[in-house]
């Protein structure tokens, strides 16, 4: 094969890897109407090899929106309802003892699938939260003096209302660093209400027939190689470092604004560079681009910092959020 026929070939397999993400984003917004945001995200999420954490008010899709995913990937799902007596060992598995042998064996959890929800994650304690922190992190589990390697790719949807905090338990800040994203949605529009009353009522017709058929499902070679290009996008010297600005900027924002210096906590960590970059690249890969634009950036960076910029108990007073300073964050950074 000679450089010519190499580079038609790989620009071949591009086109194809983009048709099947627009496909699959076209299968998702007809069975999750009205959130579209939630769409784009759990798109970026696959393609950045991250987590998401959802926060909204109950029947706004979440659910749905994952398994529907999960139906449309090559892998398995398993959708874990957190509750107050929920223990680790249920999560990650635990070590069985067989009488039959005189031997421990490993039961696998039920992390140990391509996909989890994670539904009402604050609903129980930091015990069973922190479960998910190994996995999340390095894509393994340890149980005992074994550690097991989890199944790729490995993603992990966690949601939570913002409504009823009774009986909750906040996720503390070591957690919520691991997610890549966290994505507020809201209540979709008139128009987006009556789209789901048909989309609802042909459900519940479909449901006295023949089950419809499964949608094209992605490869996990298809996933695999779309995330490489999305490592290969170009991304300019002067937005990299305009990346790197925002998350200092976070860190030291007296150097723009002493009013803002006031309402900061504490800044983003590394691993927030790290999902800036990441999230912009695979939002522009999306867009069907071969480059990063600062634009792309700033399109990410609400759900790549909200839960990594802590509020101070002042702004709190004053009803300053993490999105109120992230917007100051973009005005008041320079672009390139």
């Amino acid at each position: 094969m000679n450089a010519r026929t190499a580079i038609a070939s790989e620009a071949l397999s591009v086109d194809i890897n983009h048709l099947a993400f627009r496909n699959l984003r076209q299968h998702l917004q007809a069975k999750i109407i009205g959130q579209e945001h939630l769409v784009e995200s759990l798109l970026i999420a696959l393609l950045a090899d991250g987590h998401l954490l959802v926060e909204g008010a109950p029947g706004l899709a979440k659910t749905t929106a994952v398994k529907e995913l999960a139906a449309a990937l090559q892998g398995d799902f398993r959708r874990l309802q957190f509750t107050p007596d929920l223990l680790p060992g249920d999560l990650t598995g635990t070590d069985v003892y067989r009488p039959e042998t005189g031997e421990f064996h490993f039961q696998p959890g039920p992390l140990f699938h391509n996909l989890i929800l994670a539904d009402e994650i604050n609903r129980a304690p930091a015990k069973v939260q922190s479960a998910l922190l190994e996995g999340m992190g390095e894509h393994q589990i340890t149980v005992g003096r074994h550690t097991y390697p989890l199944p790729r790719p490995f993603m992990v949807m966690a949601t939570q209302n913002p409504i009823e905090h009774e009986g909750t338990y906040p996720l503390p800040e070591a957690q919520l660093d691991r997610f890549l994203l966290y994505v507020r949605i809201g209540y979709p529009d008139a128009k987006a209400e009556h789209a789901i009353l048909k989309l609802a009522r042909q459900r519940a017709t479909q449901a006295f027939g023949a089950p419809s058929a499964p949608p094209l499902q992605l490869t996990t070679e298809q996933i695999f190689a779309a995330r490489k290009e999305v490592l290969a996008m170009h991304m300019g010297d002067s937005v990299e470092e305009y990346v790197v600005q925002l998350v200092l900027a976070s860190r030291d924002p007296s150097r723009y604004n002493e009013a803002l210096a006031r309402r900061i906590s504490f800044g983003a960590s590394p691993r927030a560079t790290i999902a800036l970059d990441l999230c912009a690249r695979a939002y522009a890969w999306l867009q069907g681009r071969d480059y990063v634009s600062p634009e792309d950036v700033q399109a990410v960076a609400y759900d790549v910092l909200r839960h990594r910029i802590l509020v101070s108990f002042e702004a709190e007073a004053e009803g300053i959020t993490s999105d109120g300073i992230i917007g100051d964050l973009l005005r008041l950074v320079p672009v390139g």
